[in-house]
């Protein structure tokens, strides 16, 4: 094991935020239970603004940035988890309050960690990582309401080009379902089409000023956008339907009203997979291992080294990322 290791480090240098790469030790790292060995990390909206620093994630500093990790447990105090492990981590506040997977090792508390299921290489699950991960606890959430139904009506995804999208049209077409994705880019159709995706809708038609309440087309919905295109979606939902939100890609507003809610029983279901319970994670990763074509997984995903990570950031932060973005941690 390598006395020293490169990670990409937030820190506060004269009043101003910076983002550099720093050779750290084990003894910098937290003094958690278990070391893991990072294979991969991912990039995500969040670690776009991160490491951009065009958004404060960072809430305290230092900070090793990355929201995402996979790898194996190379010590561990904890009865858990045993050296050999592999581990899957998602959320739990890493590049926000605790550090994350920009790294070669970090230290975790054992309650973070995830079991990688026997599905996926370490690489496939950051081809997931926190965007599938948390498109697979919105359709859980949908199929929690009862209201969908496989082959009945359709379930909307906005954002469908990105990576919770990508993976939620993948999912529900998995199940079923009739797949409309909402995307600005005609150009990606015939890539969301070999998702699964039946129809197609525009962002701009999202956009467009409307009423409270809509003419009923939606029977659910997975949302990563907000604002106005949220807002429409939800003036659309046939009654007793509902979309799950997740993001805020599109601003953190809603500029809608309680109509839809009231009048046609509506229902807007937030999912957290930041501090979701271990339980719900691992229902979560069970979805994608039963559901998730890794041929599929692998038309998402390209893989780029750590090294390009602060361009990639800018890249996804203009809207110019398809798919899942994997990071080698180790290039």
């Amino acid at each position: 094991m390598s006395d020293t290791f490169r990670a990409l480090v937030i820190d506060n240098v004269e009043g101003n935020q910076t983002v550099a790469f720093r050779d750290l030790s084990r003894s910098d790292l937290p003094d958690h239970d278990v070391l893991v060995e990072i294979a991969y990390s991912t990039l995500n909206y969040k670690d776009g603004l991160a490491v951009s620093g065009k958004g404060r994630i960072a809430r305290r500093l230092p900070m090793v940035a990355g929201i995402d990790l996979a790898g194996t447990v190379v010590e561990s105090r904890s009865a858990d988890w045993k050296v050999g492990d592999q581990v899957v981590v998602n959320g739990w506040g890493l590049s926000e309050t605790e550090w994350g997977g920009y790294s070669r090792f970090q230290r975790l508390k054992p309650e973070w960690l995830t079991r990688l299921p026997d599905a996926f290489t370490p690489l496939q699950a950051m081809a997931i990582g926190t965007a599938g991960y948390t498109a697979s606890l919105c359709v859980d959430a949908l199929e929690d309401w009862g209201r969908i139904q496989p082959g009945v009506g359709e379930v909307l995804v906005t954002g469908a080009a990105g990576g919770v999208g990508s993976v939620a049209i993948s999912l529900l077409a998995a199940r079923g379902y009739n797949v409309t994705a909402a995307t600005g880019r005609p150009e990606t159709h015939d890539f969301l089409r070999g998702l699964g995706a039946t129809n197609f809708i525009s962002r701009e038609d999202l956009l467009a000023k409307g009423g409270p309440l809509q003419k009923e087309r939606w029977t659910g919905g997975v949302d990563a956008v907000g604002s106005t295109i949220l807002a429409n979606a939800l003036a659309q939902t046939v009654r007793g339907g509902a979309i799950a939100c997740c993001g805020l890609a599109g601003g953190a507003d809603l500029p809608a009203t309680v109509l839809p809610h009231i009048l046609r029983s509506v229902a807007l279901i937030g999912v957290d997979s930041v501090m979701a319970s271990a339980s719900q994670r691992d229902r979560a990763w069970q979805r994608l291992a039963r559901d998730l074509d890794p041929g599929k997984l692998d038309t998402l995903t390209r893989v780029e080294p750590l090294s390009k990570i602060q361009a990639l950031g800018d890249e996804i932060l203009a809207g110019n990322v398809r798919g899942r973005v994997v990071i080698d941690v180790t290039a």
